[in-house]
């Protein structure tokens, strides 16, 4: 019988949770409480309601005991926040690496037979958890809703695999992509990177090591809430320490897990924010949210960008909380952000074809 509990109860606390969004807008503000304002900004009522629920569930943070607890809970929560975006063909993959296969998953629109762009995405969680599980209803909506192919990457985790072995695996995921364009419906002239928090950093990297060792660089780049910087705390990790799904907490223990040696974190490949030449880089999205710990080192990144003459399209969701990406089938306003995003994915690859 706990067994069945086990498996029935994520989908009964999906339900009260999609119940709950569906109330009308007093209901839910009534539920939420009084809005939140902090530095200039105020949080949507969908992310304060959701922090409330979380907060009622006990769960009030990524981190956790072990690294296993950690994972198990984004499988659960995975499960609760898990939508449906119809009309996508999926293809479980494999990509052949010096230190073995990597899973993988191809994503097409239905309609999409010719080849055109694809997105070689890398997930979030810290380098620690998340899978191509956690992070299957987002490559599912940008490839339906830009009208590209997105090959997501099941990267090796920390601890059992620290730095710089994620960033290996991005890369040499993103050099079989490149070497096997056609056969993924694509061209090594029309290939982006993105990801989002963990990932974002490694597409950044990528991004990087693309374009300084000669491998045909991405013509684009996708950072959602990308981390950066893992020398410093910024006035935004303090602001946002706690309540705000990603806590100063979770940082740390990330950091530990993945790069538990200090001197290693100034390494560029990881804190790509300290690269001393950025110029040449491809056009990025740098998407940050603003109560996010993480906001203010993914906007200097941006500004660093365009200053070293990289075209750059900067967008802070001012009223959102880091993962909001995740959370597009629950709440209307993350669907609103996530299409913003869709929209300027989709113009600035079309650009690049001009």
């Amino acid at each position: 019988m706990s067994k069945v509990l086990e498996l029935v109860q994520p989908t009964l606390e999906a339900a009260v949770v999609r119940g709950v969004f569906a109330l009308p807008k007093p209901a839910r503000r009534l539920l939420a409480g009084r809005a939140i304002r902090l530095d200039d900004q105020e949080l949507a009522l969908d992310a304060q309601l959701l922090l409330k629920l979380m907060r009622l569930a006990g769960h009030e943070q990524l981190s956790a005991a072990t690294p296993e607890i950690a994972r198990a809970r984004m499988r659960r929560s995975t499960k609760i926040t898990a939508g449906q975006v119809p009309g996508v063909v999926v293809a479980d993959r494999r990509i052949p690496t010096a230190s073995g296969d990597l899973a993988a998953r191809l994503y097409r629109p239905r309609e999409l037979s010719e080849p055109g762009p694809l997105l070689v995405f890398f997930h979030g969680g810290g380098w620690v958890i998340g899978d191509l599980d956690s992070h299957d209803d987002l490559c599912r909506f940008l490839a339906k809703h830009a009208g590209i192919r997105v090959l997501s990457v099941d990267y090796r985790l920390a601890p059992e695999f620290p730095f710089p072995a994620a960033l290996d695996d991005a890369i040499d995921a993103y050099r079989f992509v490149v070497e096997n364009a056609a056969e993924l419906g694509t061209s090594p002239d029309t290939i982006a990177v993105g990801g989002d928090s963990a990932g974002g950093n490694l597409a950044a990297s990528v991004a990087l090591h693309a374009t300084r060792s000669g491998l045909a660089k991405p013509v684009f780049q996708l950072l959602i809430y990308p981390a950066v910087d893992a020398t410093a705390r910024r006035r935004s990790r303090e602001l946002f320490a706690n309540g705000f799904l990603l806590t100063d907490g979770d940082m740390d223990w990330f950091m530990n897990h993945y790069a538990p040696e200090e001197d290693v974190r100034r390494d560029p490949r990881l804190s790509v924010l300290l690269a001393e030449d950025l110029s040449g880089l491809p056009t990025a999205h740098v998407v940050t949210a603003g109560f996010d710990p993480l906001r203010d080192e993914g906007e200097e990144y941006a500004r660093r960008l365009a200053e070293a003459g990289v075209p750059v399209i900067a967008r802070r969701f001012p009223d959102l909380i880091h993962g909001f990406a995740n959370l597009r089938s629950i709440g209307g306003r993350f669907q609103e952000a996530l299409f913003e995003i869709v929209g300027t994915l989709r113009a600035g690859l079309e650009l690049q074809k001009a």
